[in-house]
This record gives structure tokens, sequence and C-alpha cells, in this order.
């Protein structure tokens, strides 16, 4: 499922328009994105947790040299699903 699928499915679910429904879904999305970028943490009940995690900086190897490269530290976001959603996928 694509983001233009998922649209189309809240539209109709929601029986509203898909350009509500877009409008709805790039507003969760920017809310989301927001938390992330203040490394705050969203939870959905049932649904599942977003949240920032720190990788750790890390020596790795160019795959085509076999040299061997510094990665820096990074945020990284992270999903962790919750009871309801997993059960649901069983």
């Amino acid at each position: 499922m694509n983001k233009a699928d998922l649209i189309e499915a809240m539209a109709k679910k929601a029986d509203i328009t898909k350009v509500a429904a877009e409008k709805a879904l790039n507003a969760f999305l920017t809310g989301v994105t927001a938390a992330l970028k203040k490394k705050d943490r969203v939870s959905l009940v049932g649904f599942g947790s977003f949240a920032v995690s720190r990788r750790a900086a890390r020596k790795g190897r160019n795959p085509q040299t076999g040299q061997e490269i510094n990665i820096k530290a990074a945020n990284v976001p992270k999903f962790r699903a919750g009871a309801a959603l997993k059960s649901a996928v069983k």
C-alpha cells in the first residue's frame, strides 16, 4: 500500500473526500515529524509508538574497496508496534 492507496482507504472508511483524507494524513505526518525533531515520543495506544533513538558512531567497510570508514553517530526514527497491532497481524 502506498500513500495514494492509504488516502483512498481513509476516505472510504471515514466517508470523507480524498482531499480531506489527504489533508488529515499530511497533518498527521507533519505532527509526528515535528515531535520527533524535538526528540519527543508519539504514542498511539493500541497502534504503537514513534521515538528517536541515538545510533552511536562506528567503523564500517566500503563494500567496493574493503577500506575501513568511520560512520558518524546519528539520530534515527524508530517505530514499535503496540499489542493490538501485533495481535491483529498474527
